[in-house]
């Protein structure tokens, strides 16, 4: 599943695309294809992102409120656009971009309380402006559960997803199965300080990279990483690989049904 700084990523990318613009709005699969049509001709007022959500503003008619799930993706072109397969939900379209979206969990046309009510079940965004990192932090300073889970948690902090929790705890040396209660607020501040860095970077070069400029390839002499989801970290994904740092093996483990990452070594309880 795309992690925020992807969906703020969709978001600047149609507001530069079709920000202001009539557009041709379309369902070729069928599903949204009555929303499709109220919304056809209308201007892209507003595009904006709320953790994993993706909303678009259509002039005076409401929000199309997106969310990828596990399957969902979103195609950028020039124009002109190609004939559509079958597969795409929904498709922008005007004299000079498209774009199609495929395998959403979501993709509805909502009213203003409509999505306000989304916003206000979803915890604070590192990547939105005025987000108060207090609200999560309430959260969490009062809880048992794991802070590796409250992290995961969209109602706690929304937009870190697992690669984000993982390498943010390494970072700052945080054993995963410690309990949000025992995380002090020191530690708590500088965790939503560095998710705010690393999504901004997210965002700007469109990849996760977690490691700092002294343990890149090029200054420990070692080779890049090889890996589908591209991005120098530190734990994810590298179960039984040593750890950059002190040598050590990276474990992993199933928690919430997902995959945790982390190095007992720098990690220590």
């Amino acid at each position: 599943m795309p992690e925020g700084h992807t969906i703020h990523r969709l978001a600047a990318d149609h507001r530069e695309r079709f920000g202001g613009r009539s557009v041709r709005v379309t369902s070729p699969q069928g599903k949204f294809a009555d929303s499709a049509a109220l919304l056809d001709g209308a201007t892209l007022e507003a595009a904006e992102a709320h953790g994993k959500h993706l909303f678009l503003a259509f002039g005076g008619t409401g929000w199309v409120h997106i969310h990828l799930g596990l399957f969902g993706k979103v195609n950028f072109g020039d124009a002109p656009a190609p004939p559509p397969t079958d597969t795409v939900r929904l498709r922008l379209a005007d004299a000079e971009s498209y774009v199609d979206l495929r395998g959403p969990t979501t993709c509805a046309l909502i009213t203003d309380p409509e999505k306000r009510a989304i916003h206000d079940r979803l915890g604070p965004d590192p990547l939105r402006d005025g987000d108060d990192p207090e609200k999560a932090w309430r959260r969490i300073s009062r809880s048992r559960t794991t802070i590796a889970a409250l992290l995961m948690d969209q109602k706690v902090i929304a937009g870190v997803g697992n690669v984000y929790r993982a390498e943010v705890l390494f970072r700052h040396g945080i054993d995963p199965y410690r309990a949000g209660k025992d995380v002090t607020r020191a530690e708590w501040s500088s965790m939503w300080s560095d998710l705010i860095d690393l999504m901004r970077e997210g965002v700007r070069h469109n990849r996760i990279d977690t490691v700092r400029p002294e343990h890149t390839p090029e200054a420990m002499g070692r080779p890049p990483r090889v890996d589908d989801h591209g991005g120098e970290v530190y734990v994810y994904r590298r179960a039984l690989q040593a750890c950059h740092i002190c040598g050590g093996e990276i474990r992993t483990a199933d928690l919430a049904a997902r995959n945790l990452f982390w190095c007992p070594g720098c990690q220590q309880r």
